[in-house]
């Protein structure tokens, strides 16, 4: 199973590329991250995020559950929602657990992309799921959810990954 990436790797702030073979290859490494993502007790989990800089990511969160390659993130509803959020890639050094803060996102999204198959897919998110869908795309762009925070409370919290 692939090692999940944490805060000093420089693949977590590299952009991602766009996957381009869409073979045997993307389909085990796909089961690689959703194995990778439920031995932590994740809820999605991005490329770089095992290592792999390629345009994808997994999610099982609210019920849904599924995947999407080189997606694309369309902000439906502007308001901002603040919310807890942490990441897998951010752990305390002390417990090993995500440290968590409260994040701005827009309350309603859309991704487009494709699936392993290359058939397109298009989900409308709200909630908790539209919450991850930012989350791991902004991983593909080389961002982490501590960036949207004040300066001081990155710091503190970078302090303790």
């Amino acid at each position: 199973m692939r090692d999940i990436r944490v805060v000093g790797d420089p693949v977590l702030r590299t952009p991602a590329e766009p996957v381009t073979g869409f073979d045997r290859e993307l389909r085990h490494l796909i089961e690689e991250m959703f194995q990778a993502m439920y031995a932590v007790n994740g809820v999605g989990l991005a490329g770089p995020q095992i290592g792999v800089p390629k345009r994808l990511f997994v999610y099982d969160i609210s019920g849904r559950k599924g995947h999407v390659v080189n997606p694309v993130l369309t902000v439906d509803d502007p308001e901002e929602v603040v919310d807890e959020e942490g990441c897998l890639s951010v752990p305390d050094r002390a417990t090993g657990k995500p440290v968590y803060a409260p994040v701005a996102r827009a309350a309603g999204v859309t991704v487009e992309g494709v699936d392993r198959l290359e058939r397109p897919v298009r989900i409308r998110a709200r909630g908790s799921l539209a919450r991850c869908f930012q989350h791991e795309t902004e991983h593909l762009d080389g961002r982490l959810y501590v960036d949207r925070l004040p300066r001081n409370e990155a710091r503190s919290i970078m302090l303790r990954a």
